[in-house]
């Protein structure tokens, strides 16, 4: 059936988007027995522990219980598991718990909501826990982060013995079997993606006769040089990842020698947003299976230390998640272009492969998957890339020579990377006949350090200028109506949408979730562990509020000729929502149009499946009217002032 653009029906409607979807996570093996993350939108995004022994798969933190930590507000490692016990951070309360099947119901360990910890390690051999803590008891000052021990057997009265302090923040802490600690380190202004140590230091037998933080070598890392991820193996050396040679790549230290792997222009981590990162694990004392990433397609292989030869094991995955193995199997979250992603096993000998989990278990009409075409054009800077979505629905066609309006999607971060995977909500968009191109602009992961660093400095510049001519690009190429170009991001890339409407006339309309408007109020409010992120993003401030007061949005609202959409949660600790309801208010006294939302106990990102719903809908409202189409779909009115 022929119809415009954006109005053809499509069963994909926004409810489907968070039906059955299931977030899968944080994979470990304890003996043959997996354990992984497991979050549903409609159970308000609890995060549940869940394990399988044999074929038998239990749910170990039914609700209240939710699996998740502050630390750094994006949190990363909530749970450990060895011997049969698993220790988890609670997401309520910030309290450790401990389950097992002799405790039955979880167990308290702690005690002080204002201590919130993270990475967590569990050594029942020396019977320790190990992990990040970060210390808010003192609400008048930034919190401080340590590494600490406590014993397995101690009450929530017990207090923490700090094994690390002095450092801004701390990583990755890993006990070797001969009793040496390792972890990363790293300070102000620096985020781990630009400069870390790798440090180490011996633990005494006794942690009561610790009388202050261990005295710690440096093993590797410093000024321009990122280590993460490291590892202890059997023998007593140690692997981790550095990008020393401008690519994140496996290393091999054994107390005199540095040994690189496996060089290759490809990224074997990803930037530590989330602790407790997983990109490796050791099958055996000669071999890893790992992950690596060229140009955000992730490869899934077993490495040969000894010899450094990598074999992939080809599973069809275009990403992956954490990485877990007992000798046996290879287990991963994998990300599929044509399906939903699964938690698999994979065999390390043939490469086959076993479901254990689906993200969701309905399947798609393969005419509605629109796969990703990899496309790129080029800026001052070199070549920029991308993954170009084109409408597509089996039942429907537009009218002979209509262009489809295109979503220019900047991802948040803005040091991350966007795959080319399956993702229903880019199929909602182009089941409906609106195209959509995911940008990796300069700064982007997955292409190594020099990329990454084409935004240092130059943040709200070379971002904005990637997206809109990617674009243009389109357009040009005839894939898109250079008319009705939309941009559209969340976070780090709602500031790349806002910088955009008000700095270029490529785009004639915006959505923005949770973004930043005023990038001078960011700097002065928000969390420790992005609170000197924009010295390397801009400069640093108050030294630099003149580049601040000019690349904030909110401060050149009287350059915005775009309609523009707002999507804010009022929890927000990361963006705060003020930033939002300002921008809306400049817009607004201006004349433009405009559309505020607010959700009420949304944090940075919505979990809860009736506003991923309510955002979506809104969205296509929103482009409906201004865009001059009309969806099919049965929507809420959307209030839009000025319009």
């Amino acid at each position: 059936m022929t119809r415009p653009y954006g109005s053809w029906p499509s069963p994909l409607s926004a409810e489907s988007l968070t039906e059955g979807a299931l977030g899968l996570s944080e994979v470990q093996f304890d003996g043959t027995d997996l354990y992984w993350l497991q979050a549903r939108p409609t159970d308000g995004g609890r995060v549940s522990l869940w394990r399988r022994s044999g074929n038998r798969e239990t749910e170990l933190t039914p609700a209240p219980y939710n699996v998740r930590t502050r630390v750094h507000e994006y949190g990363g490692g909530a749970f450990a598991v060895a011997g049969g016990t698993a220790i988890f951070s609670n997401f309520t309360d910030n309290l450790l718990f401990l389950v097992s099947d002799r405790t039955g119901s979880p167990r308290r360990l702690t005690g002080d909501s204002a201590l919130r910890y993270a990475a967590l390690r569990l050594y029942p051999e020396s019977g320790l826990i190990i992990a990040v803590r970060e210390d808010h008891r003192r609400p008048d000052r930034e919190p401080i982060n340590t590494v600490i021990a406590r014993r397995i057997a101690d009450g929530p009265d017990a207090e923490d013995v700090v094994l690390c302090s002095g450092a801004d923040f701390y990583a990755s802490p890993e006990l070797s079997a001969d009793g040496r600690l390792a972890w990363v380190e790293w300070d102000h202004p620096n985020m781990p993606w630009d400069s870390t140590r790798l440090m180490m230091a011996e633990l005494p037998d006794d942690l009561s006769t610790l009388a202050a933080p261990l005295q710690p070598r440096l093993v590797a890392g410093g000024s321009e040089e990122s280590v993460v991820v490291p590892r202890w193996l059997p023998d007593g050396s140690l692997i981790f990842v550095s990008d020393r040679t401008d690519w994140w790549n496996l290393y091999h230290y054994d107390g005199g020698r540095l040994v690189p792997l496996h060089p290759q222009d490809a990224e074997f981590a990803p930037p530590q947003w989330s602790l407790g990162s997983q990109p490796y694990a050791l099958i055996d004392d000669d071999h890893l299976a790992c992950t690596w990433n060229i140009q955000n397609r992730s490869h899934l292989g077993v490495l040969r230390i000894a010899t450094g030869e990598l074999t992939e094991l080809p599973v069809g995955a275009t990403s992956l998640g954490a990485v877990a193995a007992d000798g046996n199997w290879i287990c991963t979250v994998a990300g599929y272009p044509d399906r939903p992603a699964e938690l698999i096993l994979v065999d390390p000998t043939s490469a086959g492969t076993t479901v254990v989990r689906r993200s969701r278990e309905s399947m798609m009409p393969a005419e509605l998957i629109s796969e990703p075409v990899e496309v790129s054009w080029h800026s001052d800077a070199g070549p920029v890339y991308g993954w170009f979505y084109p409408p597509r629905n089996g039942d429907h066609s537009a009218p002979e020579g209509e262009l489809p309006p295109m979503i220019t999607l900047s991802h948040g971060g803005p040091t991350s990377g966007s795959a080319p995977h399956f993702d229903p909500e880019i199929l909602f968009w182009t089941s409906r006949g609106i195209a959509v191109l995911d940008v990796n602009y300069g700064g982007s992961t997955g292409y190594g350090r020099r990329y990454r660093e084409r935004l240092r400095d130059n943040w709200g510049i070379v971002d904005v200028a990637d997206c809109a001519a990617g674009a243009e690009a389109m357009a040009e190429q005839g894939r898109a109506d250079g008319n009705r170009l939309a941009i559209q991001g969340g976070s780090a890339g709602g500031y790349t949408t806002l910088r955009a409407l008000t700095a270029t006339k490529t785009f004639t309309a915006g959505i923005s979730l949770y973004g930043i408007g005023d990038i001078t109020a960011l700097a002065t409010d928000t969390h420790k562990f992005e609170s000197r992120y924009l010295d390397s993003l801009v400069g640093p401030y108050p030294a630099a509020a003149d580049v601040y007061a000019d690349r904030s949005p909110i401060n050149h609202v009287d350059q915005l000729t775009s309609p523009i959409l707002l999507l804010q949660g009022t929890d927000d600790k990361v963006v705060p929502p003020n930033q939002a309801e300002a921008f809306a208010e400049a817009a607004r006294a201006k004349g433009l149009p405009v559309a505020l939302i607010m959700y009420q106990s949304e944090g940075h990102g919505f979990r809860r499946s009736e506003n991923i719903i309510n955002s979506v809908q809104a969205s296509l409202s929103f482009l409906g009217r201004v865009f001059g189409f009309t969806p099919a779909d049965r929507l809420p009115r959307l209030e839009i002032e000025n319009l």
